[in-house]
């Protein structure tokens, strides 16, 4: 039998206020609990989260008609539904600063759309995280003789930290750059929130091996359908 979760309070009681929980459960963000399982509605009744076990996120989600983003628990074979894209990717977090690297005094907020832009079109083409975007705090970044080679965006809310848009020029990699600039900002938003988030491709083995060493050790699988 679904409990209804009236708000947000409610999703995070429900979730035993889950990092996920907090950072994507908004004010709008009723729900509903199966179980061990509880599915919260976010940004206007477009997109479904989840935590708990997969086909009981699906049944409910799908439940949904209006609702144009899936994200899940790491769903098992095809996608039930037509879908436009479907991503494996890991929710990491930590609660504690990560080890110094070297590099970090290089890092600090930067007001430059234009170079940010530069980069994430050299090295990140594919994210959605750019300038002007609402979440977005503010963006991190290294330079290297004027010219932005590494970035990374603070997109905190909910009392979480989290990390966005990370890349690293073409030109620039091999030389630790985006491990300094993750660090640096990690070890802000750890000082402010208590706790740092990102999310990661789960192929992506290189990004997957820095993040852990940076301490974000703490994850869950996801997987995040756009309805076609």
């Amino acid at each position: 039998m679904l409990e209804p979760l009236a708000d947000r309070a409610a999703v995070l009681a429900a979730t035993g206020a889950h990092p996920y929980a907090r950072l994507t459960a908004g004010e709008d963000g009723a729900g509903v609990r199966d179980g061990s399982t509880v599915v919260w509605v976010t940004r206007g009744g477009s997109t479904v989260c989840a935590l708990g076990d997969a086909a009981t996120a699906l049944r409910v989600a799908a439940s949904s008609p209006a609702v144009r983003w899936w994200h899940l628990p790491r769903l098992a074979g095809d996608t039930p539904v037509a879908a436009q894209t479907r991503d494996e990717w890991d929710f990491r977090w930590t609660t504690t600063p990560p080890p110094v690297r070297t590099g970090e005094d290089l890092a600090g907020p930067v007001s430059d759309d234009a170079g940010i832009s530069a980069l994430l079109d050299a090295a990140f083409p594919s994210t959605m995280t750019r300038p002007g975007d609402p979440r977005i705090r503010s963006w991190w970044a290294i330079r290297d003789g004027g010219r932005i080679v590494a970035c990374a965006a603070d997109r905190s809310r909910g009392g979480v930290g989290f990390l966005a848009g990370i890349a690293v020029h073409p030109d620039a990699r091999g030389r630790g750059l985006g491990a300094a600039l993750t660090a640096a900002l990690t070890r802000q938003l750890v000082a402010e929130f208590g706790v740092a988030a990102l999310g990661v491709m789960s192929d992506n083995s290189v990004a997957n091996g820095m993040y852990e060493s940076l301490g974000y050790t703490a994850s869950i699988p996801r997987t995040s359908v756009g309805l076609a």
